[in-house]
């Protein structure tokens, strides 16, 4: 489903507050979006219309939207709510999961049947009964072409098979995360953004990859959440490894709390303690006599001034 706006100019240029907001699901497990309309007196469980890309569809109202009744609020809505459906259209899409689950399992019969290496996930049929789509998983590329074939006689409609990767797969399945809370992806999440496994080291998580991994055996998604806080917090801190002078005493930096804004300490006996902001913010940092790190710009800069010693020196 698109989430794209699918309001009238009529729409637009009505009073914002003339209207109201509801979170609307299209599937009972679907991901939740905005809905506006001058729809008055709904509540959670009822079915209502929506524009679409694909004309009028039905959806479920989940709640009112958080925003719905504060003034000076700028509502974002991603979809228009029309009307209440009709009895035939509450009807049909009451029956609209049951012919999925039908589909779905003709679909997996037909696969096994032509002996094809890949998994069926879901399938999606239209509400106006324009169109099926299949969602698989494979390791490899699939000849579907005999396939679909079955299936368009089955079925006497468009039929589109679409791979998909393994976090999209889960975040059709849904579930729950280990946070005990409904998955990200399935329930909020409108795209899929690159993880690594430096955000985890940025926020001092463990590094075992039960850990850090979500249901999909993928990084978790929500290490994005906090990466760039950390980030920018971290740099406002003394650098693990350097010297601080505090108190005519040296100590050297060996941990540091980005968000509580402290570090971990060691003196020269190698006793630790901890250091609050004030604290820290009145040590002088000193310089290292370590040699500089192989390859770089200072070493390069000593070895030219050496040669040019040398060569000074041979001249002489």
């Amino acid at each position: 489903m698109n989430p794209q706006a699918m309001s009238s100019d009529d729409d637009k240029n009505e009073p914002a507050d003339s209207r109201n907001y509801y979170r609307i699901r299209f599937r009972e497990d679907g991901q939740e979006f905005t809905g506006a309309t001058k729809l008055t007196g709904l509540k959670k469980g009822d079915i209502v219309m929506v524009k679409t890309d694909h004309g009028l569809e039905p959806a479920i109202v989940f709640g009112i939207s958080p925003d719905s009744n504060t003034e000076g609020v700028e509502r974002k809505f991603s979809f228009d709510i029309s009307r209440r459906p009709t009895s035939e259209e509450e009807n049909r899409y009451t029956n609209l999961p049951g012919h999925e689950t039908d589909a779905f399992g003709t679909c997996a019969r037909l696969i096994e049947k032509h002996e094809l290496i890949m998994r069926l996930v879901r399938v999606e049929k239209f509400f106006n009964g324009s169109k099926m789509i299949f969602y698989f998983t494979a390791e490899n590329r699939v000849d579907f072409r005999a396939l679909v074939k079955d299936l368009v006689q089955e079925f006497r409609t468009r039929v589109e098979m679409r791979q998909v990767g393994v976090r999209h797969e889960t975040k059709m399945l849904g579930g729950l995360g280990t946070c005990g809370r409904e998955l990200c992806c399935s329930s909020f999440l409108k795209k899929f953004d690159s993880v690594s496994i430096k955000m985890a080291k940025e926020q001092d998580l463990p590094l075992n990859p039960t850990k850090i991994s979500g249901v999909c055996n993928r990084l978790l998604c929500c290490l994005t959440y906090e990466y760039d806080t950390y980030r920018k917090q971290r740099k406002k801190l003394p650098k693990i490894g350097r010297c601080l002078k505090l108190n005519e005493e040296i100590l050297k930096v060996k941990r540091q709390s980005p968000l509580e804004q402290t570090i971990v300490v060691v003196n020269p006996d190698g006793e630790e303690r901890q250091l609050s902001k004030p604290e820290w913010a009145k040590a002088e940092l000193v310089k290292s006599d370590r040699p500089p790190k192989k390859g770089s710009k200072k070493q390069e800069s000593r070895a030219e001034k050496k040669k040019s010693d040398n060569d000074t020196n041979s001249a002489e």
